[in-house]
């Protein structure tokens, strides 16, 4: 029943396949039945690619079920190996073909292929996406990855990036840059990019640059207790953590950190006038684990705003993100409900969304506006242009795209404030930002009766500005309730204006 609704991880075979759809020279056979390819749109829709997936489906129909599953298995590794000539297989089973006990790993391994052929264990009824890329990248590292020789020239690899990621492409660009500016050489980027045989020279470089845990941090410890390399901690989005960054890189790789911020704009804007008017907003942030935790560093040290809550959705992260909260005083939630995130961001009512696709929705619902940091995300998350998250353009990408929806956000206001005018007037017609969109005026209280906004009400509700609006329509709601009353009034409104201001 969850998948026919907002979730924020698809099952583990999800996150394998954004290991593969990543590299090239490498092809996933995945036994699974009819109707689960429909994970082939995530990444022709939605990351706007020009292939399909290299996956191989046995699409196996309810009437096979009484035949031999298995064979139909076998077939399918035998005919993309022959028609895909990859470098390396990967086998699994889906969520529901993983039922039927047809063991993929082995049934692959009997084949005899000329190739290494990496059984997939992913455990689809208690783990999820981001634990099916984490465990899959793992495999391929450790069947593949053997000591090396290390390069001439102090280098390192950069791990964790995978199809489907937010702005990992413009992140590797923006890092390699970085790196190269300190004079230390990418080796491999994987699996983003990398072969098969990429793979096999993972040993060469000094150190590993570990950019997104959730994907990459078990293949990095691997790495380091099996091949020597030890692996940087820190994740450098905004400016703070890319100085720690860069010093952290240096101390690896014996050199001198060494940052160009000359592009830098943000610590232009944040000392200026203009920006005084957003200091001190209350945010809320939700997404995954790493993100979250980069994106509340910047909002309390770089924008200056108040974090009022902050979560995540993968329990693979709940433990540092509670730290976390618990270091900057607010409670942390931990869930893959969304319905959970609506309800703690409508108690809260912050003046700004930090988080997903799904928090993107809720913010239009409830008139909240909301820019999205983690995945996952929707098609105009995958923009045409550069953005990373990443390095110092990343921090000035981020703060543009927090910021204008602020901005936006009191534009929209000043229309409410020169709503007598005859060009901004509500009869005039709806604004780009949809004036003539319906507000709820009906809610139902706690013993389930109907509390009608008359429309005198509604209407000087409106003057209130958009980012205390709505807790101003629930402490109002509150108060009518407390006193019986079943229908909001003028009078209402201003009464509980007064009691609240008490």
């Amino acid at each position: 029943m969850k998948l026919s609704v907002w979730t924020y991880e698809g099952p583990p075979h999800v996150g394998a396949m954004r290991v593969a759809t990543a590299m090239t020279g490498l092809h996933y056979v995945l036994h699974a039945p009819q109707g689960d390819t429909y994970a082939d749109l995530l990444f022709t829709m939605i990351e706007r690619r020009n292939h399909r997936p290299p996956v191989t489906y046995t699409t196996f129909q309810a009437r096979d079920l009484g035949s031999d599953t298995a064979k139909l298995f076998r077939d399918a590794c035998q005919a993309a190996y022959d028609r895909f000539q990859p470098q390396a297989m990967i086998v699994g089973a889906s969520c529901t073909a993983e039922l039927i006990q047809d063991d993929p790993g082995g049934l692959g391994e009997a084949l005899g292929l000329p190739v290494p052929v990496i059984p997939l264990e992913l455990p689809s009824y208690q783990r999820k996406e981001n634990f099916g890329a984490d465990e899959t990248f793992l495999q391929i590292v450790r069947c593949l990855a053997k000591p090396t020789e290390r390069t001439k020239r102090v280098s390192c690899n950069l791990i964790g990036s995978t199809a489907l990621g937010f702005r990992h492409r413009d992140d590797i660009t923006e890092i390699t840059a970085l790196l190269n500016d300190m004079g230390v050489e990418v080796n491999v980027t994987a699996p983003f990019g990398a072969t098969p045989s990429d793979i096999t020279r993972l040993g060469a470089a000094h150190f590993n640059v570990l950019m997104y845990p959730e994907t990459g941090e078990s293949a990095c410890r691997w790495m380091e207790r099996n091949l020597g390399q030890p692996y940087t901690r820190i994740i450098p989005i905004g400016v703070g953590a890319t100085r720690e960054f860069v010093n952290e890189v240096a101390a690896l790789a014996g050199c001198a950190p060494s940052l160009d911020t000359d592009r830098l704009r943000l610590p232009w804007y944040s000392a200026s006038v203009d920006s005084t008017y957003l200091t001190g907003k209350r945010v809320f942030l939700f997404g995954d684990g790493t993100h979250v935790a980069a994106a509340t560093r910047i909002a309390r040290e770089e924008m200056g705003f108040e974090v009022v809550g902050i979560g995540c959705f993968n329990r693979e992260m709940a433990r540092p993100i509670r730290a976390l909260a618990k270091e900057i005083c607010v409670e942390a939630l931990i869930t893959d409900d969304y319905l959970e995130v609506e309800a703690r961001i409508s108690d809260l009512a912050p003046e700004l969304i930090l988080g997903t696709q799904m928090e993107r929705h809720i913010g239009k619902r409830l008139g909240i506006p909301c820019s999205v940091i983690s995945a996952p995300v929707h098609v105009q998350d995958f923009p045409a242009r550069y953005s990373p998250q990443m390095g110092i353009e990343g921090a000035n990408v981020i703060f543009d795209t927090w910021v204008h929806p602020l901005v936006m956000g009191l534009e929209e206001h000043l229309l409410h404030m020169f709503r007598e005018d005859p060009e901004f007037n509500d009869a005039a017609g709806p604004s780009h930002h949809a004036h003539g969109a319906k507000q709820v005026a009906e809610i139902a209280d706690s013993t389930g009766a109907q509390i009608i906004w008359l429309d005198d009400a509604e209407r000087e509700l409106r003057k209130v500005p958009f980012f205390v609006r709505g807790k101003a329509r629930r402490n109002t709601e509150a108060f009518a309730e407390a006193r019986g009353e079943s229908e909001i009034s003028v009078e209402t409104l201003y009464e509980a204006k007064a009691h609240y201001a008490r």
